[in-house]
């Protein structure tokens, strides 16, 4: 993502995907539900991508 989360860590992993996605901070593991529209815009790069 752009910002980084409060707690310092600039990692997200996707839980789940549809219409809002659900992301989880890989430092604190707090977990947020963004509208898909938002996160398109926020997103800065895939890291890592799943097989």
């Amino acid at each position: 993502m752009k910002k980084p989360h409060p707690c310092g860590e600039n990692r997200w992993k996707i839980i789940r995907m549809g219409a809002d996605i659900r992301i989880k901070c890989e430092g604190c593991g707090h977990s947020v539900l963004v509208p898909r529209r938002k996160f398109e815009t926020k997103l800065k790069k895939v890291l890592e991508t799943a097989e």
